[in-house]
């Protein structure tokens, strides 16, 4: 059985390099860069150090791969959405929801942006990919806000990057801080009430932002 599994492993290097890309995520989402163990990350993938750096080069290499991967998964979560089809405000609360339940489900993606930050981002410059990828958020965004302003749905003018970085910081502290934010409140974020009132709160207060003038919100 463990040679047919050995076997299997030399004639499909794609899965072997997905294996070991899903096992360092959680072993750096839990542990870091520093904390992090190859040996580890082989004994759990029936692999060997000297295959993992044959795939990936370095330590640092596997760790930076794993980065682009998890980029890759929420910007191809987007994509699916196919929001170019939607009216702008039911396409802007899909992207709303989407990314709030995508780091809902995905805390090791959370925990590695953390850490990467730790590191002031030092692996991910390095990155072309991460760049690019993060590029297609950006153009959504813009397309949405073009859209809307068009309609009249949308009477602000936005940036794309900080209407991004509005929704991201929402999503990502109710992950991020849980446990802290959960101690000192003495609330579980994840108790199915409070998620779906936090979920229709971050989209509320997006939409109804861009749907306001500034001039309203300066009168009042």
């Amino acid at each position: 059985m463990e040679k047919q599994e050995r076997s299997s492993r030399k004639n499909d290097p794609e899965k072997t390099k997905e294996d070991i890309l899903n096992v360092a995520t959680k072993e750096f989402a839990a542990l870091g860069l520093a904390g992090g163990r190859v040996d580890a990350i082989a004994e759990r993938t029936r692999t060997s150090k000297r295959m993992i750096y044959y795939y990936f080069g370095s330590k640092e290499d596997l760790y930076l791969a794993v980065l682009e991967k998890a980029y890759r998964k929420i910007r191809s979560l987007e994509a699916d959405l196919e929001l170019s089809s939607m009216a702008p405000v039911s396409a802007l609360r899909i992207l709303v929801a989407g990314t709030f339940d995508h780091d809902e489900n995905n805390p090791d993606f959370v925990r590695l942006v953390s850490i990467e930050n730790i590191h002031q981002a030092a692996h991910m410059k390095r990155s072309r990919e991460i760049k690019d990828l993060n590029v297609s958020i950006v153009r959504t965004l813009e397309e949405i806000l073009a859209r809307g302003k068009k309609d009249g749905s949308f009477k602000r003018d936005v940036d794309p990057i900080d209407l991004h970085m509005l929704i991201s910081a929402f999503c990502f502290f109710r992950v991020s801080n849980r446990h802290t934010f959960g101690t000192i409140f003495r609330r579980d974020l994840s108790e199915p009430t409070l998620y779906n009132r936090h979920r229709q709160l971050i989209s509320d207060a997006v939409i109804t932002y861009l749907c306001s003038s500034s001039s309203a919100l300066e009168e009042n």
